[in-house]
């Protein structure tokens, strides 16, 4: 759990982030001092205002779901705190248009229900037509636990909010509104899971040794959005995680939970960001979850994935499901509101209706020629020769992963090494899996099919265009022997092709350094051995040289001056590689 925060102070976070919101939507405005969140009034019909709220930090609920075709006004209390109810009775009463009446929804959390409601009987009491959803969709704790307090209200919470709101939108009446939210309420059960608690600013940084803290390898599951715990921890991976997860929500055995009966034709699916999961992982997450749901016999009708409602930055996800039912209002359906567009920065769901339905499964096939149409260019070698050389060559790149990985962490993110490893071992597969041509323009062609795969970033762009170059150097040469003097004259070709690309050159500090020295002396001497100690050498006198491109540039400090340049060092190797010389062989040393 990280203690670290850019704003340490919670009122000036909460009341900052809330101003926030009228910033990036101009159709809300802020009452500052009650906290409320609120759409400006306009010209349009009158329609029935639906207000919610809770504690700050579930961000982007509630402000941010602010605007047309969702909420009208959003309540915030200080950090997992309910608001006020003075807060909220201001909201209804002055805050929102309350001509076609008021619903208010509210998650089920004892101090949420008791000032959402006493601002609701107040606002009655003055003579307004209002009424009151209460959320309870957790299927974390169960029955038994939860006793008379009930499910907790956790992420679910958005799709009533969408539901309500869209049919708000649409001019019906309070009746019809409160009846699709209760209805869409009663019909959603979620469960989340983290990895960590979380850290309020402004509060004490916890005892990490202490029994409420989670262990490196321990998933909460069933954890609640206020840092509650759940159904208990466990040491899983993701698909048991997920596993377990949809158990509680699925299993019509568990009598403890199995608070709905999922057997709609139409589910929807939320899988929900609790606030420190990367946008990467949690497509991963989304992914599981899906194949995951096929083994029950549901195939979602809509996919919603991303950061809906947050618990600060918690490193956790959250799944929910909707089954889908009948309104009962005569139309629109629950999927046809959930579609309704609206205009809120919360609500991330642009996929339209249309395109959802159309279930368009084409592809595009590829068109490019295949690597067996290269045609033979008649440049011959001796395949086992070559396949022999290049193999050392590569196993050498291999082996020097860990020096490589130690000098790029130094000078710059760690991930050179890898690389080089991850295409070197790729190519190292092609050669044991397809036997080598003895023609070199197409032995060199499949290889480079295979760097443009597995190799990315910029060593691996750098690599793709280099030897791209050479296939096409070398041709241009053919037919004949490939002789040093032939391999020497493609690759200074190679070399002039990639300097259109790069400005790198020797003495900037990158893989060229080690690269053109190889090919010079090559060329001049024929001899293999001789240009991979030349390249060696120049890639130890990259150890002190100032960057001038690259990582290493902006990533400053003295770190130059302890290592040599991981891309030079590696190039190098694999051309030591290539000449048969060893890492145990003098002349070889790690630096």
């Amino acid at each position: 759990m990280s203690a670290k925060h850019f704003i340490n102070d919670p009122t000036l976070l909460v009341n900052s982030a809330l101003q926030s919101l009228t910033l990036t939507n101009p159709s809300v405005a802020l009452d500052a001092d009650n906290k409320i969140v609120y759409r400006r009034p306009t010209d349009e019909p009158s329609q029935v205002s639906l207000i919610s709220g809770g504690g700050s930090g579930h961000e982007p609920s509630f402000g941010a779901f602010v605007g047309r075709g969702l909420l009208s006004a959003a309540v915030a209390g200080t950090i997992f705190a309910s608001p006020s109810a003075e807060q909220i009775r201001r909201a209804i009463t002055s805050r929102v248009d309350t001509g076609k009446g008021v619903l208010v929804t509210v998650m089920n959390y004892t101090g949420d229900v008791l000032n959402f409601g006493m601002a609701v009987e107040k606002a009655k009491a003055a003579g307004l037509d209002v009424e009151m959803v209460v959320v309870g969709d957790d299927v974390g704790v169960g029955r038994e636990k939860g006793g008379k307090v009930g499910r907790r209200g956790i992420a679910g919470t958005v799709l009533v909010h969408k539901v309500a709101g869209a049919l708000a939108a649409l001019g019906r009446p309070l009746d019809q509104v409160y009846h699709v939210a209760k209805l869409t309420a009663a019909n959603l059960v979620s469960v989340g899971a983290s990895l960590e608690h979380v850290h309020v600013p402004g509060r004490a940084a916890p005892d990490p040794n202490s029994a409420e803290s989670l262990r490196a390898d321990e998933v909460e599951v069933g954890m609640g959005i206020h840092n509650e715990p759940g159904s208990g921890r466990a040491k899983v991976e993701l698909p048991e995680l997920v596993g377990k997860m949809l158990a509680q929500l699925l299993d019509p055995n568990d009598k403890d939970r199995a608070f709905l009966n999922v057997n709609s034709n139409e589910v929807v699916l939320l899988v929900n960001n609790l606030g420190g999961v990367s946008v990467l992982e949690l497509g991963g997450i989304t992914a599981e979850v899906v194949k995951q749901l096929g083994s029950w016999g549901i195939e979602p009708v809509r996919i919603l994935s991303g950061t809906y409602m947050t618990s600060l930055n918690g490193l956790g996800f959250s799944i929910s499901l909707l089954n889908v039912v009948n309104t009962d209002i005569g139309g629109p359906s629950m999927i046809e509101l959930l579609d309704y567009p609206c205009e809120a920065t919360g609500w991330a769901a642009p996929i339209r209706k249309t395109t959802w339905e159309e279930k368009n499964a084409a592809t595009r096939e590829d068109t490019v020629g295949s690597s067996e149409s290269i045609k033979p260019s008649g440049l011959k070698a001796d395949a086992t020769t070559f396949s022999e050389t290049l193999t050392s060559g590569l196993q050498a790149v291999v082996a020097v992963e860990p020096e490589v990985t130690r000098y790029d962490t130094v000078v710059g993110d760690g991930d050179c090494g890898i690389g080089l490893k991850r295409g070197a071992e790729a190519v190292l597969k092609h050669l044991k899996e397809k036997s080598t041509a003895g023609d070199v323009v197409v032995d060199v062609a499949n290889i480079v099919t295979v760097v443009e795969k597995e190799m990315d970033g910029t060593s691996g762009a750098l690599f793709a265009i280099f030897l791209n170059a050479l296939v096409h150097s070398l041709r241009v040469l053919s037919p004949g022997d490939a002789s040093p003097q032939v391999w020497a004259g493609a690759l200074k070709q190679s070399c002039d092709a990639l300097s259109r690309y790069t400005p790198a050159r020797p003495g900037d500090r990158t893989l060229v350094d080690a690269l053109y020295p190889f090919v010079e002396v090559l060329g001049k001497t024929g001899d293999l051995k001789k240009a991979a100690e030349a390249s060696k050498k120049a890639a130890e006198d990259t150890k002190g040289m100032a960057p001038s491109l690259g990582r290493a540039v902006y990533v400053g400090g003295s770190g130059f001056e302890q290592v040599p340049d991981p891309g030079a060092w590696g190039l190098a190797s694999f051309f030591l590689g290539l000449a048969g010389i060893k890492p145990d062989e003098e002349g070889w040393e790690a630096i």
